[in-house]
Order: C-alpha cells, then structure tokens, then sequence
C-alpha cells in the first residue's frame, strides 16, 4: 500500500509537489465516519458520514490530489491546518520583547494564516506516529520562518471515534513567540456536489462579536450581537444571516470573528450545523476563546474533487482560535507562548443525523 518512509502505515499516494516530492494521504476509520488527511500541510482532505437514510457522503470540499491543494489560485486554504498565526495581523507586523519584526505580506499590506511560502498548510510533515484510527503529524517551523521568532516545533494529531473526529494541535518553542493555529475546512453537510450553503442553520453560543474596517481588521471593540446578523444563539438560516449581512451593508457573508461562551481552555460545544435536506448535524467542540465564522465568500473559482466548481458561498468554515490581530490588542488574552508554556489546541467534531 505504500507510505511515507519509515512508516508502515496504510498511507497511499497522493500525487507529486512541483518539486518532485511525494505526497500522501490515508483514511481513519471508526462507526458512522471515515476521515482522510494528507501529508501535505496536514490537510483534513475527506469526511464522509451518513444522512438521514444511512448513505454516506462527503461533507468536506477538497481536490483529487495534491496538486489542487498545492496551487494557490486553486485553494483558498481548503482542510489546511493553518499556522503559525492564522487570520490577519494588521501591517504585517508586531512587536515582541521591545523587538519589531516584519512578517510576510499576502493580503494587501496586511499577514494571513502564516504568510505565503511557508506557512503550515505548504509544508510536507512528517509522520510521527499511526494506529489504525489516529495519526500524528509533525513539522519544525525554523527561526525567522516567515518573519516569527523562536524555533517552533509542532503537532497535528488527527483521531477518528464513533461518528466524531478530535484534532489536537501541539506547539513548544525555543522562545517566546506568537502562535494561533486552526483548522480551515469547509464543511457543506449537504454533500460535495457545488450546493451552496443557504440551508444550514448555524447555532453559536456567543454574546460579542468583533468590528473590523474594510481591510477586515479588528477595529479593537467587542460588539453585543443582539439585534445583529451576529446573532447566532438561536440558530440562523445562513442564506437569511448572508442577505441581512449584505442589507445593512456590512458584507457580502460572514467573515467575522465571535466571542465564545464559556470557559477558554475547557473543551466545550461551542456551536451547531444544521442541514434540513440531509438530515445531518454538526456540534463543534472548541477550548478556545473565538471561532471565525466565514461562510465561502470568494469561493467561485475553485474546481475541486471530479471537477466540481465550488460557488461563492458553497461551504462554511469554523475556525475556532484566538481573535484576530491579537498581537496588537493587549487587552485580550495573549497568544505569545515561551519555553514553559506549550501550545496545545482541541478540536472535536460530532456528527449524528436528525
């Protein structure tokens, strides 16, 4: 069957970077869910799980091989474990210890999800370890690797049990430095065939949201989203919460960071994903203090497994992390790690059928 060397594990081929190097993928299976991640940028490539009638299907966009998540025009950060800090430093840039230093630009003036050359989802882990329903990945971000201090070593543990999948990240550095990891899938519970994603019904359990200029940056306030599109605690058709976004001319979809109920650093269900014409739900479990919540708004030009072109607004993604340009707002909770603090950062996902 195959595999990264040094591994045993029933890894297939995945297809070949520019560069020449291999790719690979392998799927983790338990009751009621098959996953399948990749090598390349720890990527969640496929989950599939039933509806209603028991017919499993995909509810992950992604590519047929490595080549569609290795072109960026292609790939808007699909499955891609996203790092060292994801979302958006403003002026990409920040300073640390009475030290500035300069991150890579990728959007305008402004850093997104680790920069443009090596951020995580670029990079060919490793595999450090593999049961028949875990894997464990791992890569070494160097000093100075897109403009972040400290070298940062880091883990991506992937783990399938009945009708759930748990991801756990890992980081620990030589010095101190920023890190926010996430994942970035798009999730479409209706399948993989180009729906959009006007059906599902998405429940978040919080009060605040964050304010952000035209650049998308935070404008540092911490909203009440009562009488909002914000609004989520009830659950909300997407399609009305994306027409309402775009009535009072904030957005053209959700693109915009929630404060989470809760204790940060607890593992709790944080929000649900509702889709009426399948049956199936999601119930995402975070330990982090926000969740992103973008609804696909630049999808349109991206073709994906059997050459289906997703649409603007064709998967949502759930980003659970710290709060954007967080290393210019002192005032909330810090995402600079040292030598005695460790990173670690849970995810679960829980699927079940109506």
């Amino acid at each position: 069957m195959g595999g990264p060397p040094g591994t045993g594990a029933p890894w297939r081929p995945f297809g070949r970077l520019d560069d020449g190097r291999a790719a690979h993928r392998r799927t983790l299976v338990a009751d009621g869910i098959a996953v399948t991640v990749a090598d390349y940028g720890a990527t969640l490539v496929a989950i599939d799980v039933p509806d209603r009638a028991g017919v499993a299907g995909g509810v992950v966009l992604g590519f047929d091989d490595v080549r569609g998540y290795e072109t960026r025009a292609n790939n808007p950060f699909m499955g891609a474990t996203v790092g060292r800090v994801a979302n958006r430093t403003a002026g990409a840039r920040f300073t640390l210890d009475g030290v500035e230093h300069v991150l890579d630009a990728n959007e305008g003036e402004h850093h997104l999800h680790g920069g443009r050359r090596t951020s995580f989802d670029r990079i060919l882990w490793d595999v450090l370890a593999d049961t028949p329903t875990s894997t464990r990945l791992g890569c070494v971000s160097p000093d100075g690797d897109a403009g972040y201090p400290g070298t940062l070593t880091v883990e991506a543990e992937f783990t399938v049990d009945a009708g759930e999948l748990t991801i756990t990240y890992r980081a620990r550095t030589d010095r101190r430095t920023p890190v926010n990891m996430t994942q970035h899938a798009y999730f479409n519970l209706a399948g993989e065939a180009g729906a959009r994603i006007d059906e599902h019904v998405l429940t978040v359990d919080a009060s605040a949201w964050t304010p952000v200029d035209d650049g998308l940056i935070p404008t540092g306030e911490r909203a009440d989203v009562t009488g909002t599109p914000f609004d989520l605690r009830d659950g909300r058709r997407l399609g009305d919460g994306i027409a309402r976004l775009a009535a009072d001319g904030l957005a053209d979809g959700y693109d915009h960071n929630l404060w989470l109920a809760g204790e940060a650093g607890v593992l709790r269900d944080v929000a649900r994903v509702d889709e009426p014409t399948t049956g199936r739900r999601m119930v995402l479990a975070s330990d982090q203090p926000c969740l992103q919540v973008y609804s696909g708004n630049r999808l349109g030009r991206s073709t994906g497994r059997g050459g289906v072109v997703f649409p603007v607004h064709g998967g949502l993604c759930l980003e659970p992390q710290h709060a954007p340009d967080s290393l210019h707002r002192p005032e909330w909770p810090s995402i600079v790690i040292g030598p005695a603090q460790p990173y670690e950062h849970r995810i679960r996902y829980r699927f079940a059928v109506d």
